[in-house]
């Protein structure tokens, strides 16, 4: 985590929709992906329960897979709970901020920042969920090509549609407000 306050990256960085605009690489899959993104009314519940302003500043690249199949339904959430802003950086332009969220020793994205009121950092969540990560570091996955790999990776992707991340990434919030309280 960082200690240093993140008002200013986040004002400085892309809204996702700025983010998705900017796409190159893989635009189609993008403009695709975010175009069927939903969530869920529970998941909204859960997110406007929290109250207090929460930023979530996300380490991305269009290129990435993980981050294709994350970020816009987290944008979906942030359309509907308007207590939670994404905003987007590039993790090749950013390196303090990304070596200080490595997975392991990979600096995997996307990397989602979880900043409170005061833009402070509270949590972060990357780069991709644990039933997923733990399954693609396994001997199992491990033993598969690179290309299978990947493959069952989308389609694990494919199957969630972003539920799990949602989870993840609201459950990481909700610890935060309880253990450190929100100064809201």
């Amino acid at each position: 985590m960082i200690s240093v306050n993140l008002r200013p990256r986040f004002e400085a960085a892309q809204s996702f929709s700025e983010y998705l605009a900017a796409t190159h690489e893989y635009a189609d899959l993008w403009h695709g992906v975010y175009g069927i993104a939903k969530v869920t009314d529970a998941a909204v519940a859960r997110a406007v329960a929290l109250d207090s302003p929460w930023r979530l500043l996300a380490l991305t690249e269009d290129w990435c897979g993980d981050a294709v199949n994350t970020l816009p339904v987290l944008a979906r959430l942030t359309e509907r709970a308007p207590n939670i802003e994404l905003r987007t950086l590039s993790r090749d332009a950013n390196p303090d901020l990304m070596d200080a969220h490595l997975t392991g020793t990979a600096r995997a994205i996307p990397v989602v920042m979880i900043l409170d009121g005061d833009y402070d950092e509270r949590a972060w969540w990357g780069s991709r969920p644990r039933v997923l990560q733990s399954w693609v570091k396994s001997p199992e996955a491990q033993a598969m090509a690179k290309a299978d790999r990947y493959k069952e990776v989308r389609r694990w992707y494919a199957r969630d549609h972003g539920v799990t991340a949602v989870d993840e990434i609201l459950t990481l919030i909700e610890q935060v407000r309880v253990t450190t309280g929100s100064r809201e």
